[in-house]
């Protein structure tokens, strides 16, 4: 709101009786306004084509409150020749980053689960073995050579004891549990399972074996007990004892 929106009201009011157009001529700060009746757009005042004078009306029809909006009208003079210039400004975009992707869930393996797979593939493996071993397989007694061993007199305490799978106790043993107790009575640590236990110690020949080596084929694993025998848990329903060595080219492992 300014004081020319007062002044165009006041006067648009008063002077009704003058026209449709007419216009309001500021000698004194050279402001020309123009006055549109209320049904068209506002317009410049027509100019005298003869005289080339602005056409004039009377002022004394004027409110003194319209008087007083002239009065403190301020003057605006434009040079013919202004000129506008809008300065553009260089805008850079910087793309938001990708989000980080988001981490794969991680997956863990409780111990205990591990070695039942473990186990359960060992067993799979030694079943297998057990079943293509030949018909005539059958107990055997401690050979001589073998009696000063102090593994082979360990392993023979547990002649007897019935296979379980997952064995590890005098209750029952499975093929590694077996060989794992009995080199710990010696105060020789064996990791848990078969596949573990081939692993270990270092390889020789079979001509160079000697009673308390292991005997192990993927799978299985025993105590070689002298000559062509063994000591294992051979498998379900069977139980600790001395046997004739059936597996076919088995690897032998001493573990000092």
């Amino acid at each position: 709101m300014t004081p020319l929106n007062s002044f165009a009201q006041v006067a648009s009011d008063q002077m009704s009786t003058v026209g449709r157009r007419t216009a309001v001529v500021a000698a004194s700060s050279g402001l020309i306004v123009s006055m549109i009746g209320a049904a068209a757009p506002a317009t410049a005042a027509p100019v005298d084509s003869e005289s080339g004078k602005l056409n004039a009306v009377d002022l004394s029809a004027l409110t003194a409150q319209a008087h007083q909006a002239l009065e403190a009208a301020p003057a605006v003079v434009v040079d013919a020749d202004a000129s506008f210039a809008v300065e553009k400004a260089t805008v850079s975009v910087t793309p938001a980053p990708e989000p980080e992707p988001e981490p794969e869930p991680v997956r863990v393996e409780s111990t205990s689960r591990s070695q039942e797979r473990t186990a359960t593939t060992e067993q799979a493996a030694a079943t297998t073995q057990q079943a293509e071993a030949p018909a005539e397989e059958q107990s055997v007694s401690v050979p001589d050579s073998a009696k000063g061993s102090t593994i082979i007199s360990i392993a023979s305490r547990y002649v007897g004891v019935p296979y379980v799978y997952g064995g590890t106790t005098p209750n029952g043993f499975d093929c590694s549990g077996f060989t794992s107790y009995v080199y710990a009575q010696a105060g020789i640590s064996l990791p848990r399972t078969s596949g573990a236990q081939g692993s270990v110690g270092t390889k020789i020949p079979r001509s160079q074996a000697q009673p308390g080596d292991l005997i192990w084929t993927p799978g299985h694993i025993a105590i070689y007990a002298g000559g062509n025998s063994q000591i294992d848990a051979p498998r379900p329903g069977k139980t600790i004892q001395f046997r004739q060595i059936w597996q076919s080219n088995p690897t032998f492992i001493r573990v000092a």
